[in-house]
């Protein structure tokens, strides 16, 4: 059905025309492409398909009718489209303009609608940032040693097994250790801890009779008693050495100097403990073994730094703790050796001038020879007479306290003086608390 045409040829709109809100997303200098002209037109869904078939071609004026104005295609706009913008078609049958861009009649579409705005005098709460910082509480599962840890309970307080109080709480009574019992348990625990490895300790004096042997013996019955086996107390003389006189006898009278001959069944993985039983005396209720020096005072050469080093290196396979007897002469290669491997010293002496003095002598020596730390971290024992007199220990005490960590006296014991075999159970219970804090000195510094 042709179009309608006015008095000059123009189209003219059939029907009512519905009142649409203006496009405001098109420029109002862009013409719009008409209904229905050309093949890339869009197609008039709201017009009679009769009509657009046997309309003439055109170009025609825009279309005014229909159900919605025709938009030309453009490129897809912002989603979701802005409040009072009308998004671009093409729009499918039945679609109208929602209501806040719908204008009233004889009006413009209203304007959109401003955000809140408070009112004068108001101050605006600002919103609450989130804090960059926080992290949500990680909190690790459970172990094992969690699980286990529960079955722990408090340790109960301690009671006294000393003394007089003793005496009380085998009565009923539950007092608690008195101080000295508490030193003692104190030192037994400094003894007893763990070292982390092997630990080497040398004791020297080159003057004969400052008692080295002796220190030897008890460090190391003190040392096996309160910790256990792998104790070894090392005879290092260079030539003829008495540890091995003064502790108890073995099946065996074998030595240093065997061991050396037979170093070749513990080279490599070979060699067990039970092999080298048959090298080392073992000292029964002392908890500990005796590696003797050459008893003959005719036999052999001197001890090398060589031969030291390939007897430490077969013993530290068996042995947690080493003790080693140092000869007289400062100028031997095997005394040097055991110094280059010592982790604790302990200067011994008498109380007297001339044993103090030739130590003092010996502590300038390794001094001199850049082993400076040694002396500042030694023990000086002072081993006490059995009388006081003529004795300047005051002075003593002042020089050696100046130069080494701790010095501790030993009091007089007779079983010692008498030269025989030394055996712990033997010892006075003052002997034994003695060498007790003398044994938690070194094992500090270890």
């Amino acid at each position: 059905m042709p179009f309608p045409r006015d008095a000059a040829g123009q189209g003219v709109p059939v029907g009512p025309t519905p009142n649409l809100a203006p496009d405001l997303g098109r420029d109002p200098a862009t013409p719009q492409q008409s209904f229905g002209a050309g093949p890339a037109a869009q197609q008039d869904f709201g017009a009679d398909p009769a009509a657009q078939q046997s309309a003439p071609p055109g170009p025609y004026p825009p279309q005014q009718g229909g159900p919605y104005p025709a938009q030309q295609a453009g490129p897809p706009g912002p989603y979701p489209p802005q409040q009072g913008a009308t998004p671009p078609g093409p729009y499918p049958p039945g679609w109208y303009p929602p209501p806040w861009q719908q204008a009233a009649p004889g009006g413009h579409a209203p304007a959109p609608q401003q955000a809140y705005q408070p009112a004068e005098g108001v101050v605006a709460v600002p919103p609450a940032q989130p804090d960059p910082n926080w992290r949500p509480a990680i909190t690790d599962p459970p172990t094992a040693e969690d699980f286990a840890r529960r079955r722990q309970v408090r340790p109960a307080d301690p009671v006294a097994t000393m003394g007089v109080r003793a005496v009380a709480n085998r009565m009923g009574l539950r007092l608690p250790p008195g101080r000295h019992e508490q030193e003692m348990r104190r030192d037994i625990e400094t003894v007893r801890r763990n070292f982390g490895g092997l630990r080497q300790v040398t004791v020297v004096n080159p003057k004969g009779g400052a008692g080295k042997t002796v220190a030897i013996l008890l460090l190391a019955m003190t040392f096996g008693q309160k910790r256990g086996g792998y104790v070894l107390a090392w005879d290092n003389n260079e030539t003829q050495g008495t540890l091995g006189m003064r502790a108890q006898q073995d099946f065996h009278s074998r030595t240093v100097r065997d061991m050396l001959r037979d170093l070749g069944q513990f080279q490599g993985a070979h060699g067990r403990v039970g092999d080298l039983s048959q090298y080392v005396r073992s000292q029964g209720e002392g908890m500990f073994d005796v590696l003797a020096s050459d008893e003959s005072a005719t036999g052999g050469e001197m001890l090398t730094a060589a031969a030291f080093a390939e007897i430490r290196e077969v013993v530290s396979r068996f042995y947690k703790l080493i003790f080693v007897d140092t000869g007289n002469n400062v100028r031997a290669q095997n005394w040097q050796a055991a110094m280059d491997a010592t982790d604790q010293l302990v200067v011994t002496m008498s109380a007297r001038n001339d044993s103090a003095e030739t130590a003092a002598r010996m502590l300038d020596h390794l001094e001199q020879s850049g082993r400076q730390r040694l002396v500042r971290q030694a023990v000086t024992v002072v081993s006490m007479p059995p009388s006081r007199k003529e004795i300047d220990l005051p002075a003593i005490q002042e020089h050696f306290a100046a130069r080494t960590r701790a010095v501790l006296l030993a009091p007089y014991e007779r079983l010692i003086d008498t030269g025989e075999p030394i055996r712990y159970g033997g010892l006075s219970a003052a002997a034994r608390d003695a060498w007790l804090k003398i044994a938690a000195a070194v094992a500090e510094g270890l």
